[in-house]
């Protein structure tokens, strides 16, 4: 066994911050194993690290604060309502189809997720979801992407990120499936990063003598990762001036969307966003707001209930914009963010605590949100624990936190039914089968503004199975000019148009 000794500018690093215990085992590992080891902990930034412990442990603060006063945000609805917007809507569909057409814009989504609630061992991207042929979601969005390729005549980018639970996986799915159609040059797969584990009394978890205790640092952690990994070249290298972000658990997602990249570009936003409206107070997605002229969203579980019951005069939610995920974000924001590292902000965190910068200073550092949760780990006295209650804190920072720190950002409502319907659970709300039963209603949906009758039952549901492939019709306006590719549909039928 090696005995070499632990650096000395470690030990004292370890002590300053209070977390000496992650070197404990040090003389049972193999000079391998030490090195690794030495890599996680120069790796983690302990500046984020004492001051984790310091807002989330000692003052048991669940999330970055929540502003004192807001208001509603102002959006664009689904639909003009006057001829001044129908003129504008106008504007931004062709611009946003030009930028499209001259590759200006490239797809993005985070896929870090395991489909374990769902009862899928692997990546939730490989979750089989389409009402017919049983299509992944890996697949429709790769169906989606290559059929706006051809739609546009364009080269479509598309960027994945991985979390270490899933990225290789998730690599071994596409060159299984030969990337669905896509040119493997146009996809970039990468891994997020990660945060440190901590327990109750703020110390960094280890999963065993050699590795700390890490999980993915979350959505907003991609913004570092685009960078980190080097996606961010890459887009630079094509071109692309807009990234068109979306969660892995959305079929209903569009992904290039003209009108919302237009009225993106029209309006300089830097970072843009989608929106539902609610279906009641206690739906648990987070609130539009503008808090201190910024556009801010407020986790469900920081709204109180009066404000979150509020009624308009129209008997409307005053907060009932519900964020969902979808946005269009500038290239050149998300480099401003990693260039800037928010140096403001860590000045003025060092002041406080009389801290040394890290390696990591000038990296996106978004406010943190911790869960508590149940962490396997190895005990200072080399027990392995699998708990059976809440015994430590995971950290992770969401991208919608990016909002304020941009010049201009704007929201765009959308309808649910057509294009918010995640899967998330494996029964009951957000799960898989009210997904493909909101699939299949737009479809029909799409069909019936086309003339095409769809059989339904005396209650008015749907009575058939329907699916439309992204290579069919990308939206209600594409089915209208395939009117004589439909057979006619009779009840019971099962239907796929591709």
């Amino acid at each position: 066994m090696s005995h070499r000794k632990v650096p000395e500018n470690i030990k004292k690093r370890l002590k300053k911050h209070h977390q000496e215990h992650l070197i404990a085992f040090w003389e049972q590992l193999d000079a391998g194993q030490q090195r690794d080891l030495l890599g996680q902990i120069e790796q983690l930034d302990f500046l984020k690290t004492d001051v984790s412990v310091e807002d989330f442990i000692k003052k048991a603060s669940s999330a970055a604060s929540t502003p004192a006063d807001f208001t509603a945000a102002p959006f664009y609805s689904a639909a003009p309502a006057n001829k001044a917007e129908l003129f504008k809507y106008t504007q931004a569909v062709e611009l946003g189809e030009e930028l499209i057409s001259s590759g200006k814009v490239a797809a993005f989504v985070v896929a870090g997720g395991q489909g374990t609630r769902l009862g899928l061992d692997g990546p939730k991207g490989n979750f089989p979801i389409s009402p017919v042929k049983n299509k992944t979601l890996f697949q429709i969005f790769a169906e989606t992407i290559l059929a706006v390729s051809k739609k546009y005549n364009a080269t479509c980018p598309w960027y994945i990120m991985t979390s270490p639970l899933n990225h290789n996986e998730t690599v071994k799915i596409f060159e299984k499936n030969n990337y669905y159609g896509l040119s493997p040059e146009d996809i970039f797969i990468f891994q997020q990063g990660t945060f440190a584990n901590f327990s109750f009394d703020g110390k960094i978890l280890l999963a065993d003598k050699d590795k700390i205790s890490v999980s993915p640092d979350g959505h907003g952690g991609s913004l570092r990762a685009l960078h980190r990994s080097g996606a961010l070249k890459d887009m630079k290298k094509r071109g692309v001036k807009f990234v068109s972000y979306f969660q892995i658990d959305n079929p209903l997602v569009k992904i290039f969307d003209p009108l919302f990249i237009g009225l993106h570009a029209l309006d300089n936003s830097q970072i843009s966003s989608k929106a539902v409206i609610k279906a009641g107070p206690g739906e648990k997605v987070g609130s539009f707001c503008i808090a201190d002229g910024k556009v801010t969203v407020i986790e469900y579980s920081d709204l109180p209930t009066k404000l979150a019951c509020r009624r308009n005069p129209d008997d409307s939610l005053v907060f009932g914009l519900a964020s969902i995920a979808i946005h269009i974000i500038n290239l050149d924001f998300i480099e401003q963010l990693n260039a800037s590292g928010f140096s403001e902000l860590k000045t003025s965190l060092l002041s406080k605590l009389h801290l040394e910068s890290s390696s990591h200073s000038a990296s996106v550092s978004l406010p943190l949100h911790k869960a508590v949760k149940k962490i396997p780990h190895l005990d200072r006295h080399d027990n392995f624990i699998v708990p059976s209650e809440p015994n430590g804190i995971k950290l992770e920072s969401f991208v919608f936190d990016a909002l304020p720190l941009a010049s201009k950002s704007i929201i765009l409502q959308t309808l649910r039914g057509e294009e918010f319907g995640p899967v998330k659970n494996a029964s009951g709300f957000d799960s898989a089968q009210i997904a493909k039963e909101m699939m299949i209603c737009r479809s029909a949906s799409w069909l019936e503004s086309a003339g095409v009758a769809i059989p339904r039952k005396p209650d008015g549901s749907i009575d058939c199975v329907i699916e439309i492939a992204p290579s069919f019709a990308l939206d209600r306006d594409d089915v209208k000019t395939k009117l004589n590719q439909i057979p006619k549909i009779a009840a019971g039928d099962k239907v796929y148009l591709s």
